[in-house]
């Protein structure tokens, strides 16, 4: 095996094994009944799927993701994967697919990462193993409908940073010409429906050099997410994030702000209009991927102002995004229990 860990972004390389299970059963009165199969890994990646099955044609379809640390004591760490497991359960309850019981998510991601443990890079590397967990309707369907048969699947891949230059900022810009997912919508569960309507403006948004702002579909008037991140101000000593139905609730931005109460900062959840950007020190997108991603500038095209946050990350995000490190990385302890040792 030849890989170069400093050098890995945010792409996938190729590891030894995925790991499967399949759900069949049938719906009764409204509620689905059936039952799922053991968990077992296999080196054969490719998976046939009929044409008309459900998850290709009416998008029920959710995925989840989290990273596999090796710690400055050699051992190998989990961060907050039964919360992955329990958002998962969500996102299939509100497309109307079987939700994994936590236990198999489990057995199944234990699984995996026994089959790809020389794919965990070295501790010193900062890279992790960043584990996939799909699910998707596999039951052949042309009427209107929700399936009954579906595939959970792990796909497990070492990775780098999702931002190039580490912990470095970003710019954003404003785009009100598309709306990320409704405000009753799919935008609170982790769909890859919301990801794939977000390319309209993300590669746009990408081609001019920045990343992209999305606002509340509504009044297009408050922030939402920032691309495929939620969104964190510091405004003064308070910790801001946008309260809303129509944004993934991160378990990132969770475990932050709850990081950020223990050093003395007020952790506020609320609508928060565009223009409140005036009067924040520090801003950043955060969730799974990029953990922090700092932000230099917000740019509006629209009404030609662009807010200014500095070069450099911000004393206050700096110190959570080390916080939050040292716990996944095992360099302090654990008082949240937050990771759980393979």
């Amino acid at each position: 095996m030849d890989i170069d860990w400093s050098t890995l972004g945010f792409h996938y390389t190729e590891t030894d094994y995925i790991v499967r299970a399949s759900f069949h059963g049938h719906w009764i009165n409204g509620e689905l009944v059936g039952e799922w199969s053991a968990p077992y890994a296999t080196r054969n990646k490719m998976i046939p799927v009929h044409a008309a099955a459900t998850g290709l044609q009416y998008g029920q379809q959710v995925f989840e993701g989290l990273k596999v640390f090796r710690g400055v004591d050699g051992k190998v760490r989990v961060f907050r994967w039964k919360d992955n497991a329990l958002r998962m359960q969500a996102s299939a309850v509100g497309l109307k697919m079987a939700p994994v019981p936590v236990e198999l998510f489990e057995q199944a991601m234990r699984l995996v990462i026994a089959k790809n443990k020389r794919f965990i890079p070295p501790y010193e590397t900062g890279a992790t193993l960043y584990l996939r967990p799909i699910l998707f309707g596999s039951m052949h369907r042309i009427a209107v409908g929700p399936g009954h048969d579906f595939e959970f699947v792990i796909v497990a891949s070492p990775i780098g940073p999702y931002y190039p230059g580490k912990f470095h900022c970003t710019s954003f810009i404003v785009n009100r010409r598309v709306d990320r997912s409704a405000l009753f919508g799919t935008g609170a569960f982790k769909a890859g429906g919301n990801y794939g309507s977000s390319f309209r403006a993300t590669e746009v948004a990408h081609l001019a050099g920045y990343d992209c702002l999305f606002l509340d579909s509504k009044f297009h008037r408050y922030i939402d997410e920032c691309s495929a991140a939620n969104f964190i101000g510091i405004k003064g000593n308070e910790y801001l994030t946008p309260r809303s139905t129509a944004i993934l609730p991160s378990i990132t931005n969770k475990s932050l702000m709850m990081l950020a109460k223990k050093e003395g900062l007020k952790v506020t959840r609320r609508k928060i209009r565009l223009e409140e950007l005036a009067d924040m020190q520090e801003a950043a997108a955060c969730g799974t991927a990029c953990v922090i991603s700092p932000i230099d500038k917000v740019y509006d095209p629209d009404h030609e102002i662009t807010y200014n946050f500095g070069a450099e990350p911000g004393p206050i995000l700096t110190k959570l995004y080390h916080d939050l490190q040292d716990i996944q990385y095992g360099r302090v302890r654990d008082t949240h229990h937050w990771c759980t040792i393979i």
